[in-house]
C-alpha cells in the first residue's frame, strides 16, 4: 500500500513554484470568501498594480491600460490565453484552474477574477484558503466531494496518461484508504484538510509569484 507521502504529492504535485512564509496568519472559514478578499494582499494597491499588469500582457489589445469597475468585472480573457501564462502552461490541471476561478465556470476570466487566482496563489493567502481551493481544483465534477472519478482523473492528469487503469486504480485505493477519514469511499473537504495539514510543503508549492 502506498504511504501518506504518496496522498500528499496526488494532493499537490502539479503545483511547482516556491517561497513559503509562516502559515500562522489566521485562520479562516473556506465559506467566507468576503473575508478572505478584505484579508489578502487583493486590497493592497500594489498588488492589484502587479496583477493587473500580468493580466493586461496576456491580450493588451483586449484589455484597456485604464478599466473602469465595470470592465473589471465584464471584460473577460479566453482561457486558452490564460493557460498560456508560463505559471500555468505546464501544469496539466491549467485548465480546471481557470474554471474554479472563473465567476461562470467557462474557464474565460475577468480582471476580478484573475485577481482572485492571483491572490489565492499569493504567499499572503492562510492556508485554509489554500487547502479549499485546492480542494475545489480537484473537486472535478463541482459535487462538493473528491470521489474515485475525480482521483482517478487527477492521477490521469497527473501521471500523464503513462499508467495503466490498473495503477491508476491502485494508486487511488490507496489515497482514500489513507485519507478517507470517515470511510465513505470519498473525500469530504475536512478529509482533505486533514491531509494538507500533514503536508509541510503545501504552502511553498501553492503559489505563484506576481
Amino acid at each position: 500500500m502506498l504511504k501518506v507521502a504518496c496522498v500528499i504529492i496526488i494532493f499537490y504535485a502539479f503545483l511547482y513554484h516556491s517561497e513559503a512564509l509562516p502559515s500562522d496568519l489566521c485562520r479562516i472559514r473556506p465559506k467566507d470568501k468576503h473575508c478572505l478578499i478584505e484579508y489578502m494582499a487583493r486590497n493592497r494597491w500594489s498588488h492589484q498594480i502587479r496583477v493587473f499588469k500580468r493580466f493586461r500582457e496576456v491580450n493588451p489589445d483586449l484589455i484597456p491600460k485604464r478599466m473602469t469597475e465595470n470592465q473589471a468585472h465584464t471584460i473577460a480573457v479566453p482561457v486558452e490565453e490564460i493557460e498560456k501564462l508560463p505559471e500555468l502552461k505546464e501544469n496539466p490541471f491549467k485548465r480546471r484552474i481557470c474554471q474554479v476561478f472563473s465567476h461562470d465556470g467557462s474557464g474565460n476570466l475577468t480582471f476580478e477574477d484573475f485577481l482572485d487566482m492571483m491572490s489565492v496563489f499569493s504567499e499572503a493567502a492562510p492556508r485554509d484558503i489554500k487547502a479549499w481551493y485546492a480542494f475545489r481544483i480537484y473537486d472535478l465534477d463541482d459535487d462538493m466531494y473528491i470521489g474515485r472519478e475525480d482521483l482517478l482523473e487527477a492521477t490521469r492528469l497527473l501521471t500523464k496518461g503513462e499508467l495503466h487503469a490498473q495503477e491508476r486504480e491502485e494508486i487511488v485505493a490507496s489515497v482514500l484508504d489513507e485519507a478517507d477519514v470517515d470511510g465513505d469511499g470519498r473525500l469530504s473537504f475536512m478529509d482533505f484538510e486533514h491531509v494538507v495539514v500533514r503536508a509541510p510543503d503545501f504552502l511553498s508549492t501553492f503559489h505563484i509569484r506576481v
